[in-house]
């Protein structure tokens, strides 16, 4: 059976870039669309030149890819001619093979939104597609609103398409722009699109994710007869977001009836970058990562209950769809007071602690887990706390340091410029190699802002570690998560950190105290002791 060629356009960074608090500097924008064009995509949607400082010099110091670069824009204006429109020729001065214009397709938007008649904006989206031709250019038509147009005055939508078509438009993007269609009605609209002569290999689909029905519209699109699909990494996007290139491309790739029905330039080789790409992003973005999303997320491949534990240990399909590894991902046997022995075997084994079954010390684990999880830890989302108490329990705790005693101090005071600020300051002793070591170090960062006492304590600590301070310099903290498990006076806190290395690595540590710098303490104490174990735990 030959495969259909079915092309993925990704508008992460122009679409994506619209999303509340997203702005991406020019050399975030070319390590991004470096990254997508080794993923595979086709079209690398770079921005609105014009429109934005950042946008302009991102075309000017464009990378070389294998994609083809796609400049955005809209129609030109009514009233003046397509070469002398100057938010057209700015779009066009770009410089790339494929240019994308936006233009009404609902009829209520011609009227109300730009106050032009019906007729003037189909001649601005065919005299526009027509410049760009004309010019040697690939030509995209981006319908905006056409579904809704669709239903309100279907033969309109339909002339706005065609107007393009008849132009020499490549690709005519059918755009859900609210984001409120129904997976049905997109089946049935494309379907009667294409059915009123427009080819199915011409239409590409744009939604949003406004109904959470993103991906599920895209693909019914696709199932309908479309053959280019737009989204965005992580599902970046105006408002609720745009359909989510991390959940479509596996889907697409992995999935029936799509996965023999059609072929992309995204190879199952470079479908195993996908977690690494997408988790990328958001190291770009200052942002946690999602650990609920679908192929891609912490959680995608983790298993808590003790049922659904033992029936992975015999055969990983009784509970996952697919197998982590295509995409990147891993599977987790996370640890909780619902674990059973298999669940910590199996965690131990990822763990590279090999315990035989029937080992009493397997029991020990356990009851000390389910111990600690009454004083209010919680092991399930600190998988590398859970390994150093297991270690502990199995006596392989390397001992790097020790802490023996440290002080924070939190100043409030007025600076030179009468502007009240904080400023932490810790001091912390630690005895490595049978040496004593005093460390003292601010909260203040290189911009004079006040970071708070856990990053003093960071500081101080990793500031003088003996042969150990080398190793943690990669190592940076990513998230910092408090909750409180009691009420009233006897309240006790939980703190979760995330911590990350240039390796890629990603591990989660709990601590648990009255005093939430100690519970931070501790759970920064932990994260510094599985990075020494993963890097150098020969040495102690």
């Amino acid at each position: 059976m030959t495969k259909e060629r079915l092309y993925l356009y990704d508008t992460t960074l122009r679409d994506g870039q619209q999303t509340q608090g997203v702005q991406f500097s020019t050399a975030e924008k070319q390590q991004i669309a470096k990254a997508l064009d080794d993923l595979g995509i086709d079209y690398i949607e770079g921005g609105w030149p014009g429109a934005n400082p950042t946008d302009s010099a991102f075309f000017e110091v464009a990378p070389k890819t294998r994609a083809r670069l796609a400049a955005f824009g809209m129609t030109k204006r009514a009233g003046r001619s397509a070469a002398n429109d100057d938010v057209l020729a700015a779009v066009m001065n770009a410089g790339t093979d494929t240019v994308c214009l936006v233009g009404k397709a609902h009829d209520y938007h011609v009227t109300a939104a730009l106050g032009i008649s019906l007729e003037e904006n189909l001649e601005n989206i065919g005299a526009s597609i027509a410049h760009i031709v004309a010019e040697g250019r690939e030509a995209l038509y981006d319908a905006e609103h056409f579904f809704d147009g669709y239903k309100d005055n279907p033969d309109y939508a339909l002339a706005a398409c065609r107007a393009a078509l008849e132009a020499g438009a490549r690709w005519v993007v059918l755009c859900d722009t609210n984001g409120g269609c129904m997976p049905a009605e997109v089946h049935r609209i494309v379907t009667e699109v294409i059915a009123s002569g427009i080819p199915g290999e011409r239409l590409g689909i744009h939604t949003h994710n406004d109904t959470e029905n993103a991906v599920a519209c895209s693909l019914a699109a696709v199932d309908a007869g479309v053959r280019q699909v737009q989204g965005t990494l992580n599902g970046l996007g105006e408002r609720c977001g745009n359909a989510n290139l991390t959940t479509l491309i596996p889907s697409l790739l992995l999935k029936e009836p799509y996965a023999s029905s059609f072929e992309t330039g995204v190879s199952r080789k470079a479908l195993k970058g996908l977690t690494r790409l997408s988790r990328m992003l958001d190291d770009i973005l200052n942002r946690v990562p999602m650990k609920q999303a679908p192929y891609v997320g912490a959680s995608a491949f983790a298993h808590k209950a003790g049922l659904h534990a033992s029936a992975i240990l015999k055969d990983p399909s009784t509970y996952e769809h697919i197998q982590p590894e295509l995409v990147g991902n891993a599977r987790i046997i996370p640890m909780s007071n619902q674990a059973g022995q298999s669940n910590l075997r199996k965690r131990l084994t990822d763990a590279g602690l090999s315990v035989a079954k029937g080992d009493p010390a397997l029991a020990r684990i356990l009851e000390r887990i389910k111990a600690r999880e009454d004083e209010g830890y919680s092991y399930d989302t600190a998988q590398a706390s859970f390994e150093l108490l297991a270690r502990e329990e199995l006596g392989q705790l390397p001992s790097f340091f020790e802490v023996k005693r440290y002080k924070v101090t939190v100043e409030r005071r007025k600076n030179k410029y009468n502007k009240m600020i904080s400023l932490s300051e810790a001091v912390v002793v630690v005895k490595v190699d049978g040496e004593k070591r005093l460390s003292v170090s601010e909260s203040m960062d290189e911009t004079g802002s006040d970071r708070g006492p856990v990053n003093a304590l960071a500081k101080a600590l990793a500031k003088d570690l003996g042969r150990y301070s080398e190793v943690i310099d990669d190592m940076r903290l990513v998230d910092f998560k408090v909750r409180i498990t009691q009420g009233g006076t006897e309240a006790v806190t939980r703190v979760v950190i995330d911590s990350a290395d240039n390796q890629g690595r990603r591990w989660s540590t709990v601590g648990v105290s009255p005093n939430i710098i100690d519970a931070s303490f501790e759970a920064l104490l932990d994260a510094i002791r599985w990075k020494l174990i993963r890097d150098c735990a020969s040495e102690a």
